[in-house]
């Protein structure tokens, strides 16, 4: 199994655009939340919580991110837990409701992650690795954590792989 490190600093490799890491702040989340709502249904109570689909994807990402790394994998299970309540929420409302919400915040989340990439000037990393699609998440968390000066031992390994961060010209998506 890859380290967080190896996860971390390959798909960072695609992410060093500044403008690029500040649009999967709001995107990614953005398609996180979307992707649970819309796997909130068909959905029933179990002892009180909400199982669905999105239950099952959460749980098996949850595992992945805390055999990775800990501290980065309970925050992300926190995070996790907060879009399955978002999730629930939307998806014990109308069918209309559910599906404008998932549907619209899906649409947004990835034209903002497009934008983003068009300022890096290279395609997201799922398009070559399909992980990027599960690492996405923990590199914003991790992003975050690294702008408030926590985890620098993992900021300077992912760098020395990837390169620091900066601002880039725009050019053409290969």
């Amino acid at each position: 199994m890859k380290s967080l490190v190896d996860h971390l600093g390959q798909y960072a490799e695609y992410h060093r655009d500044r403008r690029n890491i500040f649009s999967h702040f709001i995107g990614i989340p953005m398609i996180v939340v979307a992707v649970t709502v819309l796997l909130s249904r068909p959905g029933f109570e179990v002892v009180g919580v909400h199982a669905s689909p999105a239950l099952l994807v959460a749980l098996a990402a949850g595992i992945f991110y805390l055999r990775l790394d800990l501290r980065f994998g309970v925050l992300m299970v926190v995070l996790l837990a907060l879009s399955l309540w978002a999730g629930a929420s939307l998806a014990q409302q109308s069918t209309l409701v559910w599906l404008a919400g998932g549907l619209g915040l899906f649409v947004v989340g990835w034209i903002i992650q497009f934008i983003g990439h068009f300022y890096e000037g290279r395609k997201p990393a799922f398009v070559d690795d399909v992980m990027g699609l599960v690492v996405g998440p923990l590199f914003v968390v991790a992003e975050l954590a690294f702008l408030c000066g926590l985890r620098d031992e993992v900021r300077h390994a992912v760098e020395e792989r990837a390169g620091p961060t900066c601002i880039r010209q725009p050019k053409a998506l290969a």
